[in-house]
């Protein structure tokens, strides 16, 4: 599973040729999750509100990179990394 960005020891990451809609892998210690692109939303697992809040805000800066990377990936293209939150 590639990794797209790191920060506050929140791991994102996207599978090449994965299932659809759009969607991106998180991990945070024991918690995981898959987070929907367009529309943004949390789609399977459970993430703390706190980890929930800032996966959302560092997404809604980046969905065009994600949509981008989401596309590289359905073409098994390389993926390109994404700052992290600040």
């Amino acid at each position: 599973m590639p990794e797209i960005s790191r920060f506050f020891g929140i791991v994102i990451a996207m599978f090449y040729d994965d299932h659809a809609p759009p969607h991106f892998h998180v991990r945070y210690g024991n918690q995981k999750a898959i987070v929907g692109i367009e529309p943004l939303g949390l789609l399977e697992g459970k993430l703390s509100p706190r980890v929930l809040s800032l996966v959302m805000e560092w997404a809604a800066r980046h969905q065009s990179e994600l949509m981008d990377n989401w596309q590289r990936a359905e073409r098994y293209a390389p993926l390109k990394p994404i700052p992290p939150l600040e």
